[in-house]
């Protein structure tokens, strides 16, 4: 990442925008910290936990024409680490002014990178900590490692009001050695980070460092396979997409690539082009939140209960790609950029990779009668960011196919998090000697403000059922597809069910296809799983989405995050099983769906000591969207790209 302070900044550059839905740039950043600092008179003491676009309302989106004057608004949530309480500010750079100014006492903003930083140097610094160390006969400091988590919130008096973090304590072998292979187990430190002073360190007991190595990198691999042949990927003609500034078009597809600090990359306003018509499906696609959940109870591990949007912000922790590592191909990189707590702006070069991958069969067909084959072969357009969290990376790809399909997919892939082995592993997996790889789930939650074929939708149910034996089922062989409208928010909490095929149908019945249908996209779940946490848990209250699969909502422009706006160390109740208390009817309207799915994680050895991808995700299909296969005009593949067969 690369840091810039504030610049200067001239009303041309407002010029450059072709939409305005486009990202931030570094001197908007450095432009808006500079507004709200100067109108307040903000100290050191002041940080900057969010600088983001504020979008701008639908209605300017939709009736915008390329050309026209641009408004461009920055949000900021900011922090006074003197009193504690934060502000929202909204900053107009057209107008180089700030427009609106709201104290908001009693919440806290997510944790930023800075305060992450400042606070391991606090811990390391610290005597107690420095004597619970000697303890465990650990005198050198440079080898030990301290990750400062969030707290969450058990009700304890003590910590209401005080912005905190539990930390989680490791040691290196050597400096290049990876401490995830020894947690420094029972030892946390807890810091104030307003004052960013110890508070405390607890002390659970000694339990012996485990000493085995779990390194990974080429240093340590003795031996590398060596009957792997080059496997090129080449586009001699340049890829199929074109991009325009943030505007992306390919085959038939179309939409607008944003990125924001709290959910990384975001999909604006997805169409796709049906007899020179660009068709709306959706307006706006991202991951919500996500939230980490582990499964051991004991007092050192049973507060790891992570809101990796709403808490740390993961566009922040977006990785900086690089071609022929991350992505494969002819790729288009865009950058992104976010603001440090101090109000840098930084920018994360090559953070959304964009290219075109083969996919095997689009489809096929042989009429042996009149000896005709057809095939053709698919291919797919990815758009993709990762982000490290910790000893974490998560992988975000969204696929484009040429059927008018679009998939979520994440990639789940880092180091597991362990305990040192005192007793039998019975929350976890020995993954190695003397480390307990503890059991744990990953729930993402992504928001997709539906827009099919227009804003007017409505949301069904759909799954099969058998007829009974008898009159209309002779044979016992019958089965038909059930649809069921959801009328309100609470019709629409549903959970999966893999065994009645369980789908849900988002649907313009304003728009009728050639067969007198309505329009309309399904939503089909892949992998999935509920929490295993007790209902009166703290992890349910605060993140209550996690008890359903699915929900769905009017829209309503301040309803952007399942959890709440500011799940860090708040007790919870916001967000969806708020909003949807009042059981809003659904039918026949500007629609978003919520879909819930997770990854349940009980490690293997083989997770270790770097855990292949895992993946998990869904699909929005069209239904009925199309008059037909709308692949249909898919071109053979050139006799050039055919297989070539080994003699």
């Amino acid at each position: 990442m690369t840091t810039t302070q504030a610049v200067a900044r001239s009303p041309q550059d407002l010029n450059q925008f072709r939409h305005p839905l486009d990202p931030l740039t570094i001197s908007e950043v450095a432009t808006a910290v500079a507004i709200a600092r100067n109108d307040k008179h903000l100290g050191r003491h002041y940080r900057f936990a969010v600088v983001s676009l504020q979008e701008p309302d639908k209605s300017v989106v939709h009736s915008f024409q390329p050309g026209d004057p641009i408004e461009r608004q920055v949000f900021l949530v900011i922090l006074d680490n003197d009193t504690g309480i934060s502000y929202e500010a909204i900053v107009s750079l057209n107008q180089d002014c700030l427009i609106s100014w709201q104290p908001m006492p009693g919440i806290q903003p997510r944790i930023m990178t800075d305060e992450v930083v400042e606070a391991e140097a606090a811990i390391k610094a610290h005597p107690d900590f420095q004597t619970a160390l000697a303890k465990r006969g650990i005198t050198n400091l440079d080898l030990v490692m301290v990750d400062p988590w969030v707290p969450g919130h058990f009700g304890l008096a003590e910590e209401e009001g005080v912005r905190l973090a539990r930390s989680l304590c490791w040691l290196r072998s050597s400096p290049t050695d990876n401490a995830y292979a020894h947690p420094i187990e029972n030892l946390v430190p807890i810091v104030d980070l307003n004052k960013m002073q110890v508070v405390r360190v607890e002390d659970h007991g000694v339990v012996p460092v485990p000493s085995s190595p779990g390194n990974y990198g080429p240093d340590f691999i003795k031996e590398y396979r060596q009957d792997l042949k080059p496997l090129q990927i080449i586009q001699p003609e340049g890829p199929s997409f074109t991009v325009e500034g943030h505007l992306v078009r390919w085959q038939k597809w179309q939409f607008r690539v944003g990125f924001c600090p709290r959910e990384g990359l975001v999909l604006h306003t997805v169409g796709y082009e049906d007899n020179g018509k660009l068709r709306p499906i959706l307006y706006r696609a991202s991951l919500a939140e996500m939230v980490v959940p582990y499964g051991d109870p004991r007092p050192n591990h049973f507060r790891k209960n992570a809101f990796d949007v709403g808490e740390i912000g993961l566009g922040t922790l977006t990785n900086s790609l690089k071609l022929g590592c991350d992505c494969l191909g002819e790729i288009h990189y865009f950058d992104a950029v976010v603001a440090d707590s101090r109000g840098g702006s930084i920018l994360i070069e090559n953070a959304i990779c964009l290219h075109e991958e083969d996919y095997g069969i689009l489809w096929k067909h042989v009429d042996w009668r009149i000896e005709d084959t057809q095939v053709r072969r698919s291919r797919r357009l990815v758009i993709s960011f990762i982000a490290s969290i910790d000893n974490y990376e998560y992988g975000f790809f969204w696929y484009f196919y040429q059927d008018g399909t679009i998939q979520c997919e994440i990639k789940l892939t880092g180091i597991l998090l362990c305990a040192a082995l005192n007793n039998t592993p019975q929350y976890g997996t020995l993954v190695a000697p003397e480390l307990n790889a503890l059991n744990h789930q990953h729930t993402f939650c992504v928001r997709l403000d539906m827009s099919v074929d227009g804003e007017q939708n409505s949301v069904y149910e759909v799954h099969t059922e058998a007829i009974p034996l008898g009159p209309d089922n002779p044979y016992g062989n019958a089965f038909v597809a059930k649809k069921t409208l959801l009328a309100s928010e609470s019709e629409a909490q549903q959970l999966i069910d893999p065994f009645s095929a369980r789908y849900w149908q988002i649907s313009n019945s304003n728009v009728l296809n050639a067969l007198g249908q309505p329009v309309s996209y399904k939503l089909l779940p892949g992998d999935n799983v509920l929490p295993f946490a007790h209902p009166d848990s703290s992890i349910l209250k605060r993140a209550g989405f996690m008890t359903k699969h699915f929900w769905a909502t009017p829209y309503h422009p301040a309803e952007r995050y399942p959890a709440g706006e500011y799940p860090n160390q708040h007790p919870g109740g916001q967000g969806l099983p708020k909003w949807t208390e009042g059981d809003r009817p659904l039918e026949n309207t500007d629609l978003v769906v919520w879909y819930v799915f997770g990854h349940h994680h009980i490690p293997r050895p083989e997770d270790w000591p770097v855990m292949p991808v895992a993946y998990i995700g869904f699909q929005l299909k069209p239904a009925g969207f199309f008059d037909c296969n709308p692949g249909l005009d898919v071109p053979p593949s050139p006799k050039h790209s055919t297989c070539h067969a080994q003699p």
